[in-house]
């Protein structure tokens, strides 16, 4: 009989434990250890796991022989997920694949997989195949592999209102120490950002989390994140993730691209307007930036930069060393 438990992943465990649970008289814990081939730890976790979901348990003797089973007041209620329902985990979790390999990953993959025995008889045989009919195509991603304690200790952070003292490095400067109040953790094209105050000029900040080289949470201080703070209007003016100063910015795309950029919304600050010849006039209130200034270079010769001058004269120099490359 072991052997077919053996073939349960640790969510379908579960769910037969608790019917074991159920029995009168309850059940050894040597009984279960020996039926699902747990060891000791591994059973101490399934039963800790257990307590987690509100499961009361009664716990009674001692060692391997103690007797274990459900509180007589318990009835299971029951769930069951509708397909839309297991559809939005299926993807909520394919757009999380940059994180492979950190706890946060392995964190969302046990909770997907207690889950799946709330996925009804009817579904189960659709949901199975589910990686072959939906997926999500991953951009360029950033590679967090190795930052996984320090991705820990942010989220920590992040929920326990623990200000943190970190070191920061910006491309190509050597890292400058910071204390910081983290506020939001932002995901934005396979990469991780920080919104957080950086109490050395008072100010929020985005900062991108591959480069922090250290981050400690303050464990025995806590700071209270501002009552009207929203994320949305942090990044209200960027075209992207980082933040500027807002400026007027106008550029024509020539007839062929045009049907292209119409396709999306670019910035909800956008305004379009089609010409006579077939281009089309874009307005943006944007911050400028290295984001703005690639989707631009992007178009290549199909767009021409009507204003602000600041953002033509950067262009101008990264068409004029791209010519000097090329020759």
């Amino acid at each position: 009989m072991s052997g077919v438990y053996m073939s349960l992943n640790k969510a379908q465990k579960l769910v037969k434990i608790v019917e074991l649970l159920q029995r009168r008289g309850g059940v050894r814990a040597i009984d279960l250890m020996g039926r699902f081939e747990l060891d000791p730890r591994t059973m101490r976790r399934y039963m800790a796991d257990l307590r987690d979901m509100g499961i009361p348990l009664d716990d009674v003797g001692i060692g391997d022989e103690r007797v274990l089973s459900l509180d007589s007041t318990y009835r299971r209620t029951g769930m069951n997920l509708t397909l839309t329902e297991v559809l939005s985990l299926h993807f909520g979790r394919k757009l999380f694949t940059f994180l492979d390999g950190t706890q946060f990953a392995a964190d969302m993959d046990d909770a997907i997989e207690r889950l799946e025995p709330a996925i009804s008889r009817a579904h189960a045989d659709l949901a199975s195949h589910l990686d072959r009919k939906f997926m999500a195509v991953a951009e360029h991603s950033k590679d967090y592999t190795e930052m996984g304690d320090l991705i820990d200790e942010l989220i920590t952070s992040l929920i326990y209102d623990n200000p943190a003292r970190a070191e920061y490095a910006k491309p190509g400067s050597s890292p400058s120490i910071k204390e910081l109040e983290p506020l939001t953790l932002a995901t934005y094209r396979q990469g991780l950002y920080l919104f957080a105050k950086d109490r050395g000029d008072d100010r929020i900040k985005t900062f991108a989390v591959e480069r922090f080289t250290a981050y400690s949470r303050l464990r025995l201080e806590h700071f209270t994140p501002p009552t009207d703070w929203e994320p949305e209007s942090h990044i209200a003016d960027a075209f992207g993730i980082m933040n500027n100063h807002p400026v007027s910015v106008v550029a024509v795309f020539d007839p062929q691209s045009a049907p292209y950029v119409k396709e999306r919304t670019w910035h909800p600050s956008q305004a379009l307007e089609p010409l006579p010849d077939g281009s089309l006039r874009c307005r943006f209130h944007v911050g400028l930036g290295p984001e703005l200034e690639s989707w631009i270079l992007g178009f290549g010769g199909s767009v021409a930069v009507e204003e602000p001058p600041e953002l033509i004269a950067r262009l101008r120099a990264h068409h004029e060393r791209a010519l000097e490359r090329l020759a």
